[in-house]
């Protein structure tokens, strides 16, 4: 194992810069930090959604992506390395068709409820989408492993088909969106 941390601060971001993994500085709200800084932010939503009782696939399953997530972050806090592979990204694929085969089909757009854990699940989703626009905004700048992106893409999609999956499994109902609710 690399370096350990002894000392949590280091007084180093004091003036508003950050270190990057590759030893360079970079100011705190430069696009880079926003990206890898959302996809930590995320992985802390996702530790909210597992301190949920989840069925067991869910739980394995957002355990692996905290995991994926970690290297997403260390893959955007050093320039020009990549560990997301298409790999990650098809394995979220099959994921995704493995929870959503059993969902009934939507006629409607869902409102982010239906239980605690599916709500927070939802809050998931948009904070991975959010993830994922600061990475298209870094990548108009910079080079970015296109296989972060396309992860991130998936995973949004996923986090919506656990948060159905969620609903049903606390007993909740999914909310759908009533265009006309108070035009009446």
């Amino acid at each position: 194992m690399g370096h350990r941390l002894s000392k949590i601060y280091t007084r180093t971001g004091d003036q508003g810069d950050t270190g990057l993994g590759d030893g360079s500085r970079v100011a705190k709200d430069s696009l880079r930090v926003e990206a890898y800084g959302t996809a930590d932010e995320l992985n802390s939503v996702i530790g909210m959604v597992l301190a949920h009782n989840l069925p067991e696939a869910v739980h394995a399953c957002l355990s692996d992506i905290q995991h994926d997530l970690f290297n997403l972050g260390g893959e955007l806090c050093i320039p020009g390395h990549q560990v997301i592979t298409a790999d990650d990204v098809a394995r979220l694929e099959t994921t995704l068709d493995a929870f959503n085969a059993d969902l009934p089909y939507l006629k409607e757009f869902i409102l982010p409820a239906g239980g605690p854990a599916a709500a927070t699940c939802h809050l998931a989703r948009t904070v991975c989408r959010r993830a994922e626009r600061h990475v298209v905004s870094l990548a108009r700048n910079e080079t970015i492993n296109g296989e972060a992106l396309a992860y991130l893409n998936r995973l949004s999609d996923l986090l919506f088909v656990i948060a159905r999956v969620l609903a049903r499994a606390e007993g909740g109902q999914e909310v759908l969106w009533q265009r006309d609710r108070h035009r009446k």
